[in-house]
């Protein structure tokens, strides 16, 4: 059953003054309700989007907006280092972004589009953003139960053999990448007080799923639909909520703690995962950071 919380809910009577969040993908559906909904509260909010034009047509005047596209390494590479200027102190990072069941596409440094917009991008993206973290500070990586699909296949991540390319494999990997980093995080940031959450947002009909047609659907039996004010609850309950200081890591459903599958918390492919990316992404870290995750 999907939660009756909206953001709103989530943040009545909280005041965020004082504090700074950093939302990817705020310049449409659940990013744009995310970053809306913390402004509301008080909190400084910058986004990071692609698309610069439209994502100002869309939040609050209030919000910093920066260009960063997250299917390109050197545009992470840009922009990161000047948001970490301009933010000295960052007590919220939503890694909002994404790309869900594309046909076969690939990122600006050749890797499969959903695995490096989902994960790499955000794992570039989050390493220069450490240092500024705050103690106390929450990190949010939106995942999905579509990480269900799959684990990590190791054999071709990126899906070399283009023959054995499956979207919805690619996806569910991508997801399950998203709940792997999320424990890598927390090994690594816990003594900072620092917290890492995976939060599942329901299924929400936003331009995620504009790679979608009903036959994508068949088969799948009722789906039960939610809005972005309910969908985004759970992304804001993680980056806010009191009751989750003792649950650093946890993969987050319905503004509760939930469970992911055994492939997607498995301790081996959480340092696996963590190994690999920093072998992928080495040109675009930054050094210092990476010291300090490990």
């Amino acid at each position: 059953m999907t939660s009756q919380l909206t953001t709103d809910d989530v943040l009545r009577g909280m005041d965020l003054s004082g504090r700074t969040a950093v939302v990817t993908g705020a310049s449409s559906g659940l990013g744009v309700e995310t970053a809306r909904a913390l402004t509301a509260a008080g909190c400084h909010v910058l986004v990071a989007v692609r698309d610069v034009a439209k994502a100002r047509r869309v939040v609050s005047a209030e919000n910093d907006v920066v260009a960063v596209d997250l299917a390109d390494l050197d545009s992470v590479r840009a922009a990161a280092p000047s948001i970490a200027e301009k933010l000295p102190r960052i007590d919220i990072l939503v890694n909002n972004a994404g790309v869900m069941a594309s046909p076969l596409l690939r990122t600006a440094q050749g890797f499969e589009m959903q695995l490096g917009t989902n994960h790499l991008g955000h794992f570039v993206f989050t390493s220069w953003l450490t240092p500024n973290l705050a103690e106390g500070a929450r990190i949010v990586n939106l995942s999905s139960d579509g990480h269900q699909i799959s684990g990590m296949l190791w054999d071709d991540p990126n899906f070399t053999d283009e023959s054995r390319y499956d979207k919805w494999l690619a996806y569910g990997q991508s997801k399950s990448a998203n709940v792997l980093f999320t424990l890598g995080l927390h090994s690594r940031l816990a003594d900072r007080g620092v917290q890492a959450f995976a939060v599942h947002p329901g299924v929400i009909p936003t331009e995620l799923s504009r790679h979608l047609g009903p036959s994508d659907f068949s088969g799948l039996g009722n789906l039960e639909l939610t809005d972005v004010a309910h969908g985004a609850a759970t992304s804001v309950w993680a980056a806010t909520a009191p009751d989750l200081a003792e649950h650093g890591g946890a993969y987050l459903s319905d503004c509760a703690v939930g469970l992911a599958a055994p492939h997607a918390t498995d301790p081996g492919d959480v340092e696996r995962l963590w190994e690999w990316s920093q072998r992928q992404i080495a040109p675009w870290s930054r050094a210092d950071a990476t010291s300090r995750l490990g």
